[in-house]
């Protein structure tokens, strides 16, 4: 079992950055890949970023287009996303996941935060 906790949403403006940060529980953190997904009001909840296990391998939605980075720190329990150059349609409700195995469906992920609020004004 694990269980995540995301934080670092707010309000920013068009161009600013946000660091989004998830805190996992338990040992087993280094055990499981990681996924960021993201859902926007009226829309499906879609793929944004993901990391293996080591760190050492990362694959992004193709709208992030080098604006956004995915990083973890196994020592920490945490994995991180950090968002750069902003725009007023990244504005959703950001979710951190973990996978045993490896992907960017939702129905690959086991586990979820419960989200945190990314607002991006123009």
């Amino acid at each position: 079992q694990v269980q995540l906790v995301e934080s670092g949403g707010g309000l920013v403006q068009a161009g600013d950055s946000l660091r989004l940060s998830c805190a996992a529980s338990g040992r087993t953190f280094s055990s499981y890949a990681m996924g960021w997904f993201r859902q926007a009001p009226g829309k499906d909840r879609e793929f944004v970023a993901r990391i293996t296990r080591s760190g050492g391998g990362t694959y992004y939605g193709d709208f992030v287009k080098g604006r956004f980075t995915i990083s973890r720190d196994n020592a920490k329990n945490t994995v991180y996303l950090q968002m750069n150059s902003l725009k007023p349609e990244d504005t959703a409700v950001y979710y951190c996941a973990a996978t045993a195995a490896w992907g960017n469906r939702i129905s690959d992920y086991d586990y979820w935060g419960q989200g945190t609020q990314v607002t991006v004004s123009s």
